[in-house]
Parts: C-alpha cells; structure tokens; sequence
C-alpha cells in the first residue's frame, strides 16, 4: 500500500507544492493568447475590409461595361432594350456565397428548379423580379419556356414587392 507514514505523505506534500509553484511560475495569465487572438482579429477585419473595397470596385466597373455595352448597342440600331439579367445584375449584387439572394422559391409560381434557372440568368432577388418590364418578361418567358404570360397572370412583380417589403403575412393571405 502507498503512502503509510508520515515521511511519505510530507513528501507528497512537498512534490504537489512544487508542482504547483512550477505551474504558477510558469502560466502567462493568458495575455499571450489573447494577443494573439487580438492581431488574428484585426487582421480579418483588415482583410474583410480589403474584399468589400475590391467588390465595390468590381460592381462599378461592371455597371460601367454594361452602359458602354448599352450605348454601343443604341449606336448599332441593334435595340435599346436590355435584357432580363442585365436589369436584374444592375439593380442588385450577387455578393459571396449566394448572400443578397432573395428565396425567389417564395413566389407562388417559382419552384426550386425555376429559381436556380433565374438565377442563373442573374435574377436573384425580389428587387430584380419588380423591375422586370413587359419586354423582358417576353424574353424570360421564351427564355425559360414558360407559358406566355405566366409571369403576368402569376403576379410575380406584386408578390416580390411585398416579400420586399417585408409583408409576409399579407402575402400569406393572398396567394397562401
């Protein structure tokens, strides 16, 4: 059996005290760490900074390619109209990762399949259904090989302003 005398419980004693002294001596409080954890974090931040500049600049030089594309298009006599996905791109960024998406699926009339076709074509958020013209609801419609006027007779402009808008209850009630 261990630890019968008193001697060897003394120097039990004394190795745990030492230990504990050891362990004191040498623990930093954690101020180490935390900074460490600090520069972590302002380099992240730094970094999250850089990509949304670098976006922003890519979404205006974007927005400039598109009107240049448009003003030669006027100059060709080709049409002025521009096309669903354009609209849709200019209203409204696509972001990392899907964010600034809307649930299109939402919208009675759009299921999961249709959803990732608009998508696809750069319509992704409610904003972009609402500016829709008449035009380009011909062209999205022939696009997608949807029933001609289904866009229309489905209220899909007056349902994505009130998903928008933030009314889900009264969306609810109206089209369930």
């Amino acid at each position: 059996m261990l630890f019968q005398t008193p001697t060897q419980f003394a120097v039990l004693a004394l190795i745990l005290l030492a230990g504990w002294l050891l362990g004191l001596a040498s623990f930093s409080g954690g101020k180490k760490w935390k900074q460490r954890f600090r520069d972590e974090e302002a380099a992240h931040k730094a970094y999250r900074a850089e990509v949304a500049a670098d976006l922003k600049t890519r979404e205006t030089r974007l927005r400039e390619v598109e009107a240049e594309r448009d003003r030669f298009a006027k100059e060709r006599g080709t049409g002025a109209a521009t096309t669903a996905t354009a609209a849709a791109n200019a209203s409204h960024g696509s972001g990392f990762f899907g964010w600034g998406r809307d649930n299109l699926s939402r919208i009675r009339g759009i299921d999961p399949d249709l959803e990732s076709a608009l998508g696809q074509r750069g319509i992704k958020t409610y904003r972009a259904i609402e500016n829709l013209t008449e035009a380009d609801e011909r062209a999205l419609e022939d696009d997608l090989r949807l029933r001609p006027g289904t866009i229309d007779t489905e209220r899909w402009r007056e349902q994505a302003a009130l998903l928008r808008e933030g009314h889900d209850d009264d969306h609810r009630s109206r089209w369930g």
